[in-house]
Order: C-alpha cells, then sequence, then structure tokens
C-alpha cells in the first residue's frame, strides 16, 4: 500500500518534472523567437548586399556591353551574339532586384505593412496565375516595426503555401483593425489542409518549419494565430493586440509605389 510519505514524494517529484518541462519549453520559445529575428536580419542583410553590389556589378556590366555593341555594329553575327548578352543581363538584373525585394521589401522599412503586402500580393498574383482579392482598412498611422515584420512573413508564407499546397486558383486577403487589435486574414478556395491541421495543433516539432514559425511570430507580440479548414479552403488568421505595441509614428504611411516584380521569380 502506498503511505502518505510515498503520495508525498511522487507528487513533488511531478511539481518539480513539470516545472522542468515548463522551464525547457520556455528556453525553446525564447530560442525559436531569437532565430526568427536573427533570420529577419540576415534576410535585410543579404538583401542589401544583392541589391547594393551585386545589382551594381550587373549595371557596370551592362554599361560595358554597350560599348561593346558600339564596335560590333559592322559584324552582324557579333552584334546578335552581345544582343542576346545584354538580354541575359537586363533579366539577370531583374530577377536579383526582385529576389531583394522578396528577402527584405524596402517598402516595409519606408512606407509600412499595408503598402508592401499590397506589392507582394500584386506579384504572388502575377506570377502565380492566382486572382487575389484584397480587403485592406486604410490607414495614415504605421504600425510597430516588430509587427509588420511579423504580419508581412505571415502574409508571405501564407501565400507560398496557399501556391505550392492548396490547388486554388483564388485567394482573398483581409486586413483589419478590430477593437484593440489588428487582424490579418488569408483565405484560399482550394482543397484544404485538413491532415496538416491536425498536426499543427500538436507538437510545433513536428508541425511544418513555416507553419511553426507564423505561431512563434505571434506568440511573441502576445497574438494569435490560427488555422481553419473551412470546408472550402484554407483560412489562417494572425491577430496582434495593439496594447504594448504603439503606433509608430516616427514614418507615417506615404502613398505607395511597386517596384515591378519579375515574372520568373518565385512565387
Amino acid at each position: 500500500m502506498w503511505t502518505l510519505s510515498k503520495r508525498l514524494k511522487l507528487s513533488s517529484a511531478r511539481s518539480e518534472l513539470e516545472a522542468v518541462i515548463l522551464e525547457r519549453t520556455a528556453e525553446l520559445q525564447q530560442l525559436s523567437q531569437h532565430l526568427l529575428k536573427v533570420q529577419d536580419e540576415e534576410r535585410r542583410k543579404i538583401a542589401r548586399d544583392l541589391h547594393d553590389s551585386t545589382g551594381q556589378t550587373l549595371a557596370a556590366l551592362k554599361i560595358t556591353i554597350s560599348f561593346l555593341q558600339e564596335s560590333c555594329k559592322k559584324d552582324p553575327a557579333s552584334l546578335a551574339i552581345v544582343s542576346e548578352i545584354v538580354q541575359l543581363a537586363d533579366q539577370a538584373s531583374e530577377e536579383i532586384r526582385t529576389m531583394s525585394y522578396l528577402l527584405h521589401p524596402p517598402l516595409l522599412d519606408e512606407v509600412g505593412f499595408a503598402c508592401a503586402a499590397k506589392w507582394f500580393i500584386e506579384g504572388f498574383a502575377k506570377r502565380s496565375g492566382i486572382k487575389v482579392n484584397m480587403d485592406f482598412t486604410n490607414s495614415q498611422e504605421r504600425l510597430a516595426k516588430e509587427m509588420e515584420i511579423a504580419l508581412f512573413r505571415v502574409l508571405q508564407e501564407s501565400l507560398i503555401n496557399v501556391h505550392r499546397h492548396s490547388g486554388a486558383s483564388e485567394a482573398s486577403i483581409r486586413f483589419q483593425y478590430e477593437g484593440d487589435a489588428v487582424m490579418l486574414e488569408i483565405r484560399d478556395f482550394g482543397r484544404g489542409i485538413t491532415e496538416r491541421l491536425h498536426t499543427f495543433a500538436g507538437s510545433a516539432a513536428h508541425s511544418g518549419v513555416g507553419l511553426t514559425g507564423m505561431r512563434e511570430r505571434m506568440n511573441e507580440l502576445h497574438g494569435q494565430f490560427d488555422i481553419e479548414d473551412s470546408g472550402n479552403g484554407t483560412i489562417v488568421r494572425a491577430a496582434i493586440p495593439l496594447r504594448g505595441y504603439p503606433i509608430n509614428r516616427t514614418f507615417p504611411s506615404r502613398a505607395c509605389s511597386f517596384p515591378a516584380p519579375s515574372e520568373r521569380a518565385g512565387a
């Protein structure tokens, strides 16, 4: 028979184990959130290097080729080869520019989430052939930097999933201020992800890296992240409370001016 002493020891051991599990879980969440921040900074750095270094190298190459074209005008065969090189240089320059923008769009820093999101959605629709309807709340004020980055990454990852997994020909994006929070909803009208929903509801270690990253971003901002199988596609919702993350008045919202996305860049 169990004695009172044994029961107390077992209860104490369970409490200690639960405390250790909670502590380790918190440490893993902090590590995951730190890795996401490092990833964002690395994306920003690579984007800047692509634009400032590789982009400038390609620009210099095009200038050099233009002089070569002049010297080849009397030789049609050589001129045709040089012209082909010009086209390849133009294509590479456009793809490098688009890749840089997709890694970290300057619009996100310059004019905020709504403008960067609209640019990304228009480019995504053009590249993927998926029709995307947008419903965005008009606001003259910026969200906090952390919120804008988190929302943009959720949008980016969700649309990539729509393109890769849903089989949808149409999607809709809604961004609204609801009470004291902002809410982003991405809905597709494809085949849904019922099986992956069960995995997502369980251990984060077994869910997709993208889904886990989106959930961790929302956790860090005390927000909420949900995925729903609507029976006619998938709905992703991300909500972040405005309390504790004030409006960014340093960089007010301005009119959007979209760079042209490359046809050949990945969705």
